[in-house]
């Protein structure tokens, strides 16, 4: 799973430990998700990530 967790988190200028701070998900595993190292995790996981960055998750994948 590719994601534009990254391009989101810059666009708005907000560093992968604000992310982790307002979405609840640990940096550690936003940092696996922006570099690929993690492909699986939980809708819950990525609701979270999406409402921290003010997105919707469809906004957050990469469509290939």
């Amino acid at each position: 799973m590719k994601t534009r967790i990254k391009e989101q988190r810059i666009k708005i200028g907000m560093s992968q430990d604000q992310l982790a701070e307002k979405s609840g998900v640990a940096r550690t595993i936003i940092s696996q998700l922006e570099t690929g190292q993690r492909t699986v995790t939980t809708t819950e996981t990525m609701l979270k990530i999406a409402r921290a960055l003010d997105c919707s998750v469809a906004d957050i994948f990469l469509l290939e």
